[in-house]
């Protein structure tokens, strides 16, 4: 890929605003940054600019020099990669107060798009990298966030290779209503039972490894089953939250 790519997003997009008090942000608690003090934080705030996005819209291109990195404040994005064919893989999907980017790294290994329109706070990868280097409990949590997105990505190994369509389709639905109930700095004590779908039927199929008709079939029948409600393509209510997460395997 190539350089002009960041240069076009710089003159298309300029910054909303400097990330100023980072101790008003609504996922400081949950985000790497809850390793800070209050100096460390406004230091780092003025390192940081926040942007809107819009849905479709890519922030980092696969293969490219990976400029910047930056922790999802609001919205949903997707990291995915091109295969031979053409066709696009999605190999993970990021939520407010995950970490994006590839802080001391050179090249970025997936795009990174916009699913729904998002917030996200963004640093130049050469500023966040001297920070991170000077403040060692940011980097343990670097690292906690890649052994913890290790054993996300081994637990969808098993996903994909031993669970039932069925099984894909109820741990998706529960990741989703379990991570977008996580609004604000507060825990959460109350999931999600009704939500918009942030990826049409398509991309599910792609992030699950079925086909598009596979993935209406079971809707339809959690439906039948009285598992889900469905008044629309995208709206998701959950009516069994009990029997969704036994599907699912969760505790």
């Amino acid at each position: 890929m190539e350089q002009s790519h960041y240069a076009a997003f710089i003159d298309n997009h300029a910054w909303s605003s400097t990330m100023s008090d980072c101790s008003t942000c609504v996922v400081r608690n949950r985000a790497i940054c809850a390793s800070l003090d209050a100096g460390e934080l406004q230091v780092m705030g003025k390192l940081g600019h926040k942007r809107v996005m819009k849905r479709g819209e890519t922030l980092l291109w696969e293969g490219d020099p990976a400029p910047l990195v930056g922790n999802v404040i609001d919205g949903v994005l997707k990291l995915s990669v091109n295969l031979q064919d053409g066709r696009e893989q999605i190999v993970s999907v990021v939520y407010a107060s995950d970490f994006i980017g590839r802080p001391f790294g050179k090249e970025s290994p997936y795009r990174v798009t916009a699913m729904t329109d998002a917030e996200v706070c963004v640093f130049t990868r050469s500023s966040f990298d001297s920070f991170a280097r000077e403040h060692p409990d940011l980097q343990n949590k670097l690292l906690q966030r890649t052994l913890d997105e290790l054993d996300r990505a081994r637990e969808w190994m098993t996903l994909l290779g031993q669970k039932s369509a069925n099984e894909r389709m109820a741990t998706l639905l529960i990741e989703l209503s379990d991570r977008l109930s996580m609004n604000g700095c507060a825990p959460v004590t109350h999931y999600l039972d009704r939500f918009e779908l942030p990826m049409g039927r398509q991309q599910i199929s792609d992030i699950l490894g079925l086909t598009i008709e596979t993935v209406s079939r079971q809707f339809t029948l959690m439906r039948k089953q009285g598992i889900l409600d469905l008044p629309d393509r995208r709206t998701v209510i959950i009516k069994d939250r009990d029997r969704l997460k036994a599907l699912a395997e969760v505790e």
